[in-house]
């Protein structure tokens, strides 16, 4: 499976209430496809999936799989703090027709490789699913090593990483010791650009939910060949992904959406509301890009 273009790790929208608002999704989502996007990634830690039900899980991925168009990738988040519960949770997912699971290290446990070896091993042989591994290492306070990877990269089913690190050597690291065998998936935003110069051709992206067209626009650029217009691009880009990652993400994404006049409603606690300066420092980033 070769991973391309720009791929949500979609909002999950909430109505006044606190339940899912499908109606909401279906805007956002009719939103994304128009700019441009290749795929859709639900039920990821930009999804919420923390805070929602298993139940919730899996009417967010039969929505998001229902809307899905034949070309369209397909990718679930099946990440949870224990192996019993990714399985399950993948097993869900592939019920409902997802062949490939984004996971990172489950959360909270910080396991050694030697543990996180033996967990997706014993994921992929409760499932049949293909896997791209997810390295956020400042989130979920475990990291995938080279070691892991190298044990990884002669397996087929294993087909990608989202590498989410912030650093860059490590992400040419990557592309150059798995080329051919591991696919480098962007997932660095604010360095964007410097992941498709090092080979990255799929970029599973949070912000794109709020800045998808200009997102689509960089990642169409670069792969034209037109170098110069995706320099300018990312540096207007990058103020608003720079604050993105520094801190509450997904309440300013969410708010980034609002802007758009897509209203996706609260976060669920422990999520808080951003602050009245918060949200005018992001506002400013933000409004050349919603002038794209």
């Amino acid at each position: 499976m070769k991973l391309s273009g720009v791929m949500p790790a979609l909002v999950t929208p909430f109505d006044t209430q606190g339940r899912v608002d499908f109606k909401a999704f279906e805007n956002l989502l009719t939103h994304l496809r128009e700019a441009g996007v290749t795929g859709w990634v639900p039920n990821g830690s930009t999804g919420e999936y923390f805070s929602q039900s298993s139940e919730e899980r899996r009417d967010v991925l039969k929505f998001v799989k229902d809307f899905a168009r034949p070309g369209e990738t397909l990718i679930a988040g099946t990440n949870a703090p224990a192996t019993r519960e990714v399985i399950e949770q993948t097993a869900m997912a592939k019920e409902i027709g997802y062949d490939t699971v984004l996971l990172a290290p489950p959360f909270y446990t910080r396991p050694t490789q030697a543990e996180l070896i033996m967990h997706y091993e014993t994921v992929l042989a409760a499932v049949d699913v293909d896997l791209v591994l997810y390295s956020y290492p400042a989130k979920d306070g475990s990291d995938i090593s080279f070691e892991l990877m190298d044990h990884f990269a002669g397996n087929p089913r294993v087909i990608g990483i989202k590498e989410s690190s912030g650093v860059l050597q490590r992400a040419i690291d990557i592309a150059s010791r798995y080329e051919g065998r591991i696919q480098l998936v962007s997932g660095s935003d604010d360095i964007a650009l410097d992941f498709m110069f090092w080979g990255a051709e799929s970029w599973i992206c949070g912000p794109s939910n709020c800045m998808a067209k200009a997102c689509c626009d960089l990642d169409r650029a670069y792969k034209s060949g037109d170098l110069g217009r995706a320099r300018e691009m990312m540096k207007i880009l990058y103020r608003a992904m720079n604050i993105l990652e520094s801190g509450k993400f997904v309440q300013k994404i969410k708010y980034g959406c609002e802007l758009q006049g897509l209203p996706m409603g609260e976060c669920r606690a422990p999520l808080g509301p951003l602050t009245d300066e918060e949200k005018a420092e992001f506002r400013a980033a933000m409004q050349p890009i919603l002038n794209w």
